[in-house]
């Protein structure tokens, strides 16, 4: 398996997920804060501390990148050790992934007005955010709030705006609907990718670019994901791959 080793980033044991907050001590800084997760050891991380290596190689990634496929620059970020198989950072790496696809492929971002790196800046601070566990306890994935606010920074949407307003409406909702018909339980490499595969259709019906989008995506993270739907899930390696 690439990338990081799964479950506690202190001890390796499983993770524990509560239906109520309480509050806990991140055993990386030592900040208290209310959460659902703790592993079964007792130890807690927060999602600063849980996030922000992946965060960091995403974003050095997507600067230097001049892939116009999604896809494959998620695929890229996440066989780093810096990335776990599951986790708050990929509410920043997949919004991160299709804004850097976009801009590659001739994208206008803002009108014009937004650079690449400014881009990439204000969706991280907009996709820290996003808690580890919205898929479980929001009802609603970050891997299409991530996708959301990766488009509203490329059409400028607001509260107040109407049709780019609208937009971002249409592409989470229907993010959410494949993910919805995909089922549980979470797994950020089939959400991510749904997403991504979603977005770049999106993107390259609306906003007139070309960025590539793979034809098929066989995953190769499965081995760090205990819960994988497997042959459930549409990226599970077929037969003989």
């Amino acid at each position: 398996m690439a990338g990081a080793l799964p479950n506690c980033l202190i001890c390796g044991a499983d993770l524990v997920y509560a239906s109520e907050s309480t509050l806990h001590t991140c055993a990386v800084c030592g900040k208290e804060e209310m959460g659902t997760t703790a592993c079964e050891g007792g130890h807690y991380v927060c999602n600063t501390c849980h996030r922000q290596g992946g965060v960091d190689f995403m974003r050095k990634l997507c600067v230097l990148s001049r892939s116009k496929n999604a896809v494959e620059i998620l695929t890229q970020a996440m066989e780093d050790k810096s990335v776990y198989p599951n986790g708050p950072e990929h509410h920043t790496m997949v919004g991160a992934a299709l804004l850097t696809a976009y801009y590659n492929a001739g994208g206008k971002i803002g009108g014009g007005r937004m650079t690449k790196g400014d881009a990439l800046k204000e969706l991280q601070a907009r996709s820290m955010q996003v808690p580890g566990g919205t898929c479980g306890f929001w009802g609603c994935c970050g891997a299409a709030t991530s996708a959301g606010q990766a488009l509203s920074i490329i059409n400028g949407s607001t509260p107040l705006k109407r049709d780019e307003w609208g937009q971002c409406q249409r592409l989470t909702s229907t993010i959410l609907g494949h993910l919805a018909d995909q089922g549980g339980p979470r797994c950020c490499k089939r959400t991510g990718y749904t997403a991504l595969l979603d977005g770049t259709d999106f993107l390259n019906e609306h906003f007139n670019v070309r960025m590539e989008r793979p034809e098929s995506v066989t995953c190769r993270f499965r081995a760090g994901n205990k819960q994988c739907l497997r042959r459930e899930c549409p990226y599970f390696p077929k037969k003989g791959e």
